[in-house]
């Protein structure tokens, strides 16, 4: 059997095991017989005193006492145990070394067989580590009682031991609640598992845990969820072995909501900074429909969509109002996979009809976002009424909708629709506000998408309209033309061309180009066709025509210029006499093949004023070709206009079956697909 413990030892190593004071503080256990002969010496007190057993069991306590104190208190002290009372105090006793030592001790009778006589047991610390410690309890019980901070102590299993009021009010439980219960089993609705998790740790490593987020609800607020920030440290006892954990908690609830409102502030920013870079940049319905679906998916919604209004999305002008309902063309989707609502919803380019009693025609008539924050049965009642795509929508896990009118310039132009699913939380206000920003943003852009085609619509109507819609030349002159406007509204000028009878059987042929873009150029261009088609009639003399054209240009309020080449042609003698003013040079091909560029004088543009006009004649053979045109054939962004004529006269070497092949060959290989500047092209063949 093994060797019985001494009693010394086993009290020793139940006070250690205790922790707190006697965990913390060297007690010294002597005893004396009814007379004060020391009869047992453990070895705390040897480490307190300095003797050894053998060098004081046998001798009587008041022995220990120090010769320069006042030794009539430690007798009496004794003295009084000793007749059956417990007693402490404070006495001064005599180190081996010789020293002083203060003493705090406790003493009590320990009956005796013997009628009237007592043993005494006296416990010993050193005096001044028991204030020490007394005062740090103390300290420790008023932060423990006082602070607004949740402190609780565990023990190793992470049981609840104690726990200070104000933990008591964080979770709505009092303290005997908690005493020998985990976390996980009081505070089921809590990350409990998490924090517990953490508590592990502490206890195996040593390592402090701060500031480590619990979450969820608590009795004391059983409505709402909340946040504490949670720091634990290990509990140790004089042997560096952990014995529990002290949890401190503090309510930050607010702290995070500020924290949380700040950083979708700041995402709604940077949201709103991007829709003005991304949005609209295209002024193309489509693509301004598509970015603010693509935009708002992932960063406000799970699922979008955006619809214009039917007619609008025809190039036609919106309706005037929404009596009868409202039909919306589907412009843009988002995401356009990997979604659960993707296969509900209608896809791109589908037309939906709503009447008048639809959350659609009722967001779009009051103007005003449409919410629904928890989207339910009840939610969808009166939308299912019309269409059976609601509840398909709730089955597919849909939460919150909202949906916001696209207005611009007073105007309705359709409807953003915002879907959430995978995202918990619902649509709330910010939201809503933030997708009004959105919405504002993409329609003043599909508003300018809208304008833009409309005024180029305009702008290519009314230059078409200027531009001679039937072209009878005289005999012996065949021609072909074309016209391409620019693809940018900005860009659409006052390219325009002509073919004049003359008296005598001759042909004017002219081309020009009013500098300058847009409707303003285009109407300059049919004043100058006009004046052109009156003077030609008069048989003039070509230079003295172009000065009537410039007169013409200086009666505009607002000055303009134009470019021109005159050619007045005999085709049965091939005879020519052409006029340039600033015009590109007009390009030859002879029946043998043969291409040239003229080199005529190039005369300034009509509108400088001050220039006289240089008339060349030449005779060009039957069969010949003559090809005028303007700078939007041959010019092009980062291409040297010599290359470009070279090209150009590379193209009419080659065999053309007609006229209108040359054409259609020219404006093939030599207009890019997206016009930068508008073209005009007139080609007539000398058949003598």
């Amino acid at each position: 059997m093994d060797e019985p413990i001494p009693i010394e030892e086993l009290i020793s190593g139940a006070a250690q095991d205790a922790g707190g004071w006697l965990g913390s503080l060297t007690v010294a256990q002597v005893a004396t017989s009814a007379d004060g002969t020391i009869v047992r010496w453990n070895r705390a007190a040897q480490e307190l005193l300095g003797y050894a057993p053998p060098q004081i069991v046998g001798r009587h306590i008041s022995d220990l006492l120090h010769p320069g104190a006042d030794r009539s208190l430690g007798r009496s002290l004794w003295e009084t145990a000793a007749a059956g009372r417990g007693v402490m105090g404070t006495v001064t006793a005599w180190h081996q070394d010789g020293s002083p030592r203060e003493l705090e001790i406790w003493a009590c009778p320990v009956p005796s067989r013997r009628q009237g006589a007592s043993a005494v047991l006296v416990f010993a610390a050193d005096a001044h580590a028991a204030r020490r410690i007394r005062g740090s309890s103390a300290v420790w019980d008023g932060l423990f009682a006082r602070s607004p901070v949740g402190i609780a102590i565990l023990d190793t299993q992470l049981r609840f031991l104690q726990v200070n009021p104000a933990l008591e009010a964080m979770n709505g439980l009092p303290e005997s609640a908690h005493v020998g219960r985990r976390l996980a089993d009081l505070l089921p609705e809590v990350n409990a598992e998490e924090m517990e998790d953490a508590m592990r740790q502490v206890l195996a490593t040593g390592e402090p845990v701060l500031d480590r987020r619990r979450t969820g609800r608590t009795p004391a607020d059983p409505a709402h969820d909340r946040v504490w920030s949670c720091s634990y440290v290990r509990v140790e006892d004089p042997g560096d072995r952990p014995i529990g954990v002290i949890a401190s908690l503090l309510d930050i609830t607010e702290q995070q909501r500020d924290h949380t409102d700040a950083e979708a502030g700041r995402r709604r920013l940077a949201l709103l900074s991007e829709a003005s870079a991304r949005i609209g940049a295209s002024l193309e319905l489509e693509r301004t429909a598509q970015e603010l679906a693509d935009l708002a998916v992932p960063q406000l919604a799970d699922a979008a969509t955006v619809d214009v209004l039917d007619a609008l999305s025809q190039g036609n002008e919106p309706g005037l109002g929404l009596a009868g309902g409202v039909a919306l063309r589907r412009l843009g989707k988002a995401p356009l996979a990997g979604s659960a609502v993707l296969g509900i919803l209608a896809p791109l380019g589908r037309t939906l009809t709503f009447p008048v009693a639809a959350p659609y025609t009722v967001a779009l008539t009051a103007r005003r976002p449409f919410l629904v924050a928890r989207l339910d049965e009840q939610a969808i009642a009166s939308a299912a009424r019309h269409t059976s795509r609601p509840a398909q929508i709730l089955s597919a896990g849909v939460h919150s909708f909202m949906m916001v009118p696209l207005v611009a310039r007073d105007l309705v132009l359709g409807l953003a629709t915002f879907y959430r699913a995978r995202t918990a939380t619902p649509f709330g206000p910010e939201d809503v506000t933030l997708a009004g920003e959105l919405a504002a943003r993409a329609a003043v852009s599909i508003d300018n998408a809208r304008l833009y085609h409309r005024e180029h619509e305009t702008a290519v109507i009314l230059q078409r309209s200027m531009l001679p819609q039937h072209i009878t030349p005289p005999p012996g002159i065949e021609v072909a033309h074309r016209y391409l406007p620019a693809s940018d509204v900005n860009e659409i000028g006052g390219d325009w061309y002509d073919v004049l009878q003359l008296p005598g059987g001759k042909a004017a042929l002219l081309i020009g180009d009013v500098m300058g873009h847009g409707i303003a150029a285009a109407a300059v261009m049919g004043r100058l066709s006009a004046s052109v088609r009156a003077l030609a009639r008069l048989d003039l003399a070509p230079e003295d025509l172009l000065h009537q054209l410039e007169a013409a240009l200086d009666d505009l309020a607002d000055p303009m210029i134009a470019t021109f080449l005159y050619a007045v042609v005999d085709p049965h003698t091939g005879h020519c006499r052409i006029t340039r003013a600033g015009h590109p040079p007009p390009v030859t091909v002879t029946p043998d093949g043969t291409v040239s560029i003229l080199d005529l004088p190039p005369g300034t543009p009509l509108g400088v004023g001050g220039t006289v006009f240089t008339t060349t004649d030449l005779t060009l053979p039957p069969g010949s070709v003559l090809v005028l045109y303007t700078d939007g054939l041959v010019e092009a962004r980062g291409r040297d206009i010599d290359d470009r004529l070279s090209e150009l006269t590379r193209l009419l070497t080659e065999p053309q079956h007609s006229l209108d092949h040359l054409c259609d060959s020219l404006v093939t290989h030599l207009v890019p697909a997206s016009a930068d500047d508008d073209i005009a092209l007139l080609v007539a063949r000398l058949s003598g």
